[in-house]
Parts: C-alpha cells; structure tokens; sequence
C-alpha cells in the first residue's frame, strides 16, 4: 500500500439506498465495462434498473468480502436479450460509493442493497504530474510490447483512465478507488510506476543474457 485511502465519509454526503451488484472488479467512474447476466437475481436487478432508468451499484469483492467502496453505473445499452432470461449489457461508471450498511435481504427482490453515501471526489490533479504518468505508462507498454488506445487526447487523461493498464493488482486498483483526490491518485500511479519500470528493465536485460547463453560471442581478454 502506497497510500492510506480516506475511508471516513465526507460531510453533507447524499445517503441513499441503492441496489448492488458485487464482483470481484473495480469500476472507475468514466470506465465503459460490458456485462453478460445471466444470474436470477442479477437478471431482475438488471431488468428493474434498466426499465426505470436507474443506476446499480458495484461494490469491490475481494478475498470473498464485498470492500466499502464501489462504483454507481448506469445501464446504456440493452446488447442483447435471450431467450432463457440472460442479457448483454453495457454500462458506464458514475461516480464512486461508500457502502454504510449491507441490505442483505429486501422484501420481493432476489438481490441486495445497500445504504450509501457518495464522498466529495476531487478530479483536478497536476497537469506535469499526469503527462509523466502518461510517459512512463507508454515506456512500461513498450517493455511488456503492448499498445493501448487510452481513446482520449492526453490532455483529458485522468488516473481512472490509466488505472487498468499499468498491471495493477485488484487490491491495488481498489485501493485507488478509494482516494478522494485525483493528486493523491497520480501519486499512487506514480509511484507504482517507480517501481515496475526497473523490475522490467532488469527482467529485459535477464532474458538477452538467457538468449546469448550457449552463442559464441566476441570477448574482449582483460589486460592484467
């Protein structure tokens, strides 16, 4: 853990109900995320949700544990719907929820809920900062020879939209999820990135060693 994520809810949060969806995920707000449903109870979720226009909530399961904090979605597409019940969905990521108290059963419903509050998130972070990140995630893509399309100019880049594409584990984007400033953010990514680099470098340089063994090379005798 590189920073302690603020788990105490701001003041004058909106507290609400809010049916919820847990996975073993992490949804940034702003992340487009496609679902295939095909669970009871996620079905008639899905189905009130998207007839009413409504958003669902999806908490961070990790280690079996659903986390405090999730994301609210919102359903934007209907993909498609079997015949058997089960649906395609595609959803955008809201904004970020504290969970205050599981709603394990509801009267009627096959699915949870819970009562929430929505902490104050700040989204304006350090222009310098981010194109740094932005750099040293391309270098990081160039040593793991991958190519992302971030499908937004830097300039509009935020630490939610490089988050997934730096090898962060799932504890790791949660924790994430659970800073309120996108400062602290960039710092989070920052930092991660300090450390990963070098360990790619030094994993590159070991492979050409283990490539050249058994080649005949060129030495260069030392002078005693």
């Amino acid at each position: 853990m590189y920073l302690t994520p603020n788990l105490h809810p701001q003041p004058n949060a909106l507290t609400n109900f809010i049916p919820i969806f847990p996975l073993e995920i992490v949804v940034y707000p702003g992340e487009e995320l496609n679902i295939h449903i095909f669970e009871d109870r996620y079905k008639q979720l899905i189905r009130e949700c998207y007839t009413a226009k409504k958003p669902f909530g999806i908490p961070t399961v990790i280690d079996n544990k659903v986390q405090e904090y999730g994301s609210m979605v919102e359903i934007t597409t209907m993909a498609k719907e079997y015949e058997n019940g089960e649906m395609d969905i595609r959803t955008k990521g809201v904004r970020v929820f504290r969970i205050l108290e599981l709603i394990r059963e509801i009267p009627d419903k096959l699915y949870s809920g819970a009562i929430v509050n929505y902490p104050q998130n700040n989204r304006t972070g350090n222009p310098d900062n981010m194109r740094k990140i932005i750099s040293t995630t391309r270098e990081l893509h160039g040593l793991l020879r991958v190519t992302k399309d971030f499908k937004k100019p830097d300039e509009f880049l935020l630490s939610y939209d490089l988050a997934h594409h730096v090898g962060l584990s799932l504890q790791e984007e949660y924790e994430l999820l659970a800073l309120m400033d996108e400062r602290q953010r960039e710092e989070y990514l920052k930092r991660y990135l300090a450390k990963a680099i070098p360990m790619l470098t030094g994993m590159e340089q070991l492979k050409e060693k283990i490539k050249l063994n058994g080649h005949f090379k060129n030495l260069e005798g030392f002078n005693l």
